[in-house]
């Protein structure tokens, strides 16, 4: 059988293992010719392709549902779920989602995106599932990464009290989450995962006592408790702690030998209550560069399969937002030993791996604990230091109890800088950073700034640095910046709540926030070439606004136009349109920005079309809505 002929997972039935050793081979070619070509995460499917096999010919996929965790390591799932026809669209506009979604495919129960979710979506269902008199297997497939987020832990815990719930939660253990894991359970994990498995010793316990001719078929209370006693002996000391939280633990298992997979899925399936399979993987297996390099291999632009190196773009590109902030952080670390950069297990992603090689000593990655790191960073605030906790707009949204109630209620002074902000292109839903303007600007005690470009990120890092007077944040945009010249030190901190204006006119005000300066800027010269003259301010700050510079603007020019790069409903315009309101300032105001509507996945480009960003499409916005001229006037 071949790969293409398999619509539905359980078309794995019946086939042998080198039958299903040969499907594992057709998987690893089809992710990695669609990865090469379009890009996307590489590493973490490759590495459980024998695992998903041979789960799946243990299960009925008509009945019994699997929930993996973070969703980028779900690539064969899709494979094996009828999608292999369409896989060469991963990633692009109305194509396979490089994340799970419930609306795709009815065999991905969950979406999932962020991580350590998938044993609590599991432990509902099941719960849901026997409280309806239901019948099916209830599957969680986690990374060991995601176990250093609370959420799993949680979930672990109270899966533990349920022992009459039946529960099957596979570990995919590979010593990584995107960068190597850190912590006491992964280093826990790591010490154990090459111990030789001794589940058979456990197993064969009872059967040995009732050997005994005075024991027979019950155990008396002392004898129950020295078995229980010799079981924790015979399980490796990992398991011996699943087996106090409550679960059965089986493993390391060997997660590239199917034979042995299907075997222990097939034990684990038997034992009632929840049950850990603790699978120990390779992360990239198959493909020799990325097992290599299992942090630069974990995603990938596109690259060529045989030399392992990303195609190289038509023409030079301006260093990337992350790049210029990871080189600004380093010097402004060295000159100041009090600032700590933290990271949430994304040390690449957000530029700190620079810090972590250069000034080991300040900087601190707490793994995927977004939650700790904010009250991390508030503790490090309380005593004199200078946090600067670099994570994802979209994971920010992970630690929101923790940025009101430790770090804003105390008003201590931490600098959330906030990558990814916008919208961030082939990610989807789950990975768009919309609602930081929104989510943030609401709470007492916040400052929230945005450059238009590189060179003014730089500067706004130095004004975050240097504000230690409460909490501020700063929110930036995946990609690359614009090409203006940067400055190697000697950076002049920008005044909290200061805006400027780049343009003037006397037809329309348009105040922008980040990123949709430039858009605003162009969006006004092609007014410009219609007659209409616009005046163009660079907000810088969405909170506190700048007041003082664009309620006069507003009330004499009697229009006004706000851009930004967020979500509409509480956002940047909606600041402004209060700022007016609350000035008795009664203009009309056209604000653009994302509506009430989840962003897909799709290039960046293509997704603001989409949503009326570009700047011909403000343009022709603002002349239809406020002069009354057609929207074909503009070209």
């Amino acid at each position: 059988m071949h790969l293409s002929e398999i619509t539905h997972p359980n078309q794995l039935h019946g086939l042998s293992v080198r039958q299903l050793q040969q499907i594992a081979r057709q998987i690893r070619d089809k992710h990695l010719q669609t990865v090469a070509v379009n890009g996307g995460h590489l590493g973490p499917g490759l590495g459980v392709v024998e695992l998903t096999l041979g789960l799946y010919q243990t299960l009925d996929l008509d009945r019994d549902k699997v929930i993996w965790d973070v969703g980028h390591q779900a690539y064969p799932h899709k494979l094996l779920t009828g999608r292999y026809d369409r896989f060469h669209t991963l990633r692009q506009k109305d194509g396979v989602a490089g994340y799970l979604k419930r609306c795709e495919n009815k065999f991905d129960h969950f979406g999932a995106g962020h991580a350590s979710t998938s044993i609590s979506a599991a432990l509902g269902m099941a719960l849901a599932r026997d409280l309806k008199g239901e019948k099916f297997k209830a599957v969680a497939v986690i990374g060991d990464g995601a176990l250093t987020g609370g959420m799993a832990l949680e979930a672990i815990n109270h899966a533990g009290h349920l022992p009459k719930t039946n529960l099957l939660v596979v570990l995919n253990d590979n010593e990584m989450s995107i960068s190597p894991n850190v912590g006491a359970i992964p280093r826990y994990l790591n010490k154990m995962r090459l111990s030789p498995p001794v589940q058979f010793i456990k197993d064969n316990f009872e059967e040995q006592f009732k050997q005994i001719p005075f024991v027979g078929e019950s155990l008396s209370p002392e004898l129950g408790r020295i078995k229980e006693g010799m079981k924790r002996l015979a399980v490796p000391k990992v398991g011996a702690v699943f087996e106090e939280l409550g679960f059965t633990y089986i493993g390391p298992v060997d997660g590239h030998n199917i034979e042995e997979l299907i075997a222990t899925f097939q034990q684990a399936h038997q034992i009632p209550g929840p049950v850990l399979v603790h699978v120990a993987t390779v992360k990239g297996k198959g493909y020799e560069i990325a097992e290599q390099d299992q942090v630069g291999y974990h995603a990938q632009s596109p690259f060529n399969i045989t030399t392992g190196k990303a195609i190289p773009s038509s023409k030079p590109k301006p260093p990337a937002y992350a790049k210029v902030f990871a080189h600004t952080l380093v010097k402004l670390a060295e000159q100041n030993p009090k600032i700590i950069g933290i990271t949430a297990a994304m040390a690449t992603g957000t530029g700190l791996d620079k810090l972590q090689a250069k000034l080991p000593n300040q900087y601190i990655d707490v793994g995927i604990a977004e939650q700790h790191a904010v009250t991390l960073a508030a503790g490090l605030a309380a005593e004199g230091m200078r946090p600067i906790a670099a994570i994802y707009s979209t994971f920010l949204q992970r630690a929101y109890d923790q940025i009101i109630h430790d770090v804003c209620i105390q008003n201590l002074p931490v600098f959330f800088c906030l990558d990814r902000a916008g919208i961030v292109g082939a990610d989807g839903p789950t990975h768009q950073g919309m609602y930081d303007i929104a989510y943030l600007r609401c709470i007492p005690n916040m400052v929230l700034m945005a450059p238009k470009d590189e060179a003014e990120l730089q500067r706004m890092m130095v004004t975050g640095v240097n504000h230690t007077s409460g909490p501020i944040a700063m929110r930036y945009p995946r990609g690359n910046g614009y090409g203006v010249p940067l400055m190697e030190e000697g950076w002049e901190p920008l005044e909290i709540g200061k805006g400027e204006i780049l343009r003037t006119g006397d037809d329309v005000l348009i105040v922008s926030y980040g990123t949709m300066v430039n858009p605003g800027m162009q969006a006004a010269e092609i007014l410009s070439e219609h007659g209409i003259e616009a005046t163009v301010i660079n907000a810088r700050f969405a909170k506190p606004l700048d007041t003082e510079l664009i309620l006069p603007l507003a009330k004499k020019i009697g229009r006004v136009v706000t851009l930004e790069e967020g979500c509409v409903m509480g956002g940047f315009g909606s600041a402004i349109a209060e700022a007016l309101l609350d000035a008795d300032i009664l203009v009309p105001v056209k604000r653009f920005g994302v509506p009430d509507i989840l962003v897909d996945h799709a290039e960046p480009n293509e997704s603001k079309t989409e949503l009326g960003l570009t700047s011909h499409q403000i343009a022709e916005r603002v002349l239809e809505a406020f002069f009354k001229k057609q929207v074909s006037a503009v070209v």
